[in-house]
């Protein structure tokens, strides 16, 4: 059976489930390949709804490898302390994303242009150089999908 025909038959049959309402969550997720996907974020008050999405992705493809790259105004949450506007800690559902496997960058030019220095972000970000070449980076020369929540 080609490849193709392979998929077909897979996505006929889990149609086939959801439609007479036999197929779990659990069902589906182990026909599922992991996705490569980054999530791009550059202003926190889009925060929440990203990590909400990457738990959910997460749910539905446990396998998924995805990395979270943040710059600008979206280094934020990453920082000690740092809540959203309910006042709920980021840290937490970070911490839950990493334990995961999702990576958590921030972007080193924004560090300097606003004057921040790596000590003051939580222990689960990681740095690199350019928040935008690490996208494009992943994007081109790894196969990731890109996000923007």
């Amino acid at each position: 059976m080609s490849k193709i025909a392979g998929h077909l038959a897979a996505w006929m049959v889990a149609s086939a489930l959801i439609l007479s309402g036999c197929a779990t969550q659990a069902d589906l997720a182990t026909n599922v390949h992991p996705d490569k996907v980054v999530y791009h974020i550059n202003d926190s008050s889009s925060a929440s709804a990203a990590l909400r999405n990457v738990g959910n992705h997460l749910d539905v493809n446990p396998q998924a490898k995805i990395v979270v790259v943040t710059h600008a105004l979206g280094v934020d949450f990453l920082m000690e302390g740092a809540r959203d506007k309910n006042g709920n800690p980021y840290n937490v559902a970070v911490e839950g994303l990493k334990e995961r496997g999702v990576t958590f960058d921030v972007c080193e030019i924004t560090l300097k242009s606003r004057k921040l220095e790596r000590k003051q972000f939580i222990p689960e970000a990681q740095f690199v150089p350019s928040g935008v070449a690490e996208i494009a980076k992943l994007q081109a020369r790894g196969g990731f999908a890109y996000l923007k929540p």
